[in-house]
């Protein structure tokens, strides 16, 4: 991964209206640990992402958004390789911010996913 890669970010359908995602879909709930799971567009398509987390991973998502790296790390949110579960993976990282500079720093990457558009869709 570098500045210019891609990551992508599947969109469950409760985090979207009018047709496009809720800022809660771009920061983390507690359980996920400060961290938010995403792939890495320099290692898979957009639409290979949509089928491994459906298909392999049984898991529901009504389509791809994808942030830059640099868009990520403008917000002092860096994105880090995790392989452990497969070898595309990567996470946001917003460990050490608070819920309301989560909030923050989601609204604006929402911003920057939504003016870029759906990258895949189900």
């Amino acid at each position: 991964m570098n500045e210019d890669t891609i990551v992508y970010r599947q969109i469950h359908p409760n985090f979207v209206q009018d047709g496009f995602p809720t800022s809660q879909a771009f920061r983390p709930t507690p359980k996920d640990e400060s961290k938010l799971s995403v792939y890495d567009g320099d290692q898979i398509s957009a639409e290979q992402s949509y089928r491994h987390y459906t298909q392999e991973g049984s898991l529901v998502s009504v389509g791809v958004m994808g942030l830059q790296v640099a868009e990520c790390t403008a917000q002092s949110i860096p994105v880090v390789p995790d392989p452990d579960p497969f070898p595309e993976h990567a996470l946001i990282d917003f460990t050490g911010l608070n819920d309301n500079q989560c909030r923050k720093k989601g609204k604006k990457l929402q911003a920057k996913a939504v003016a870029r558009g759906w990258l895949h869709r189900a």
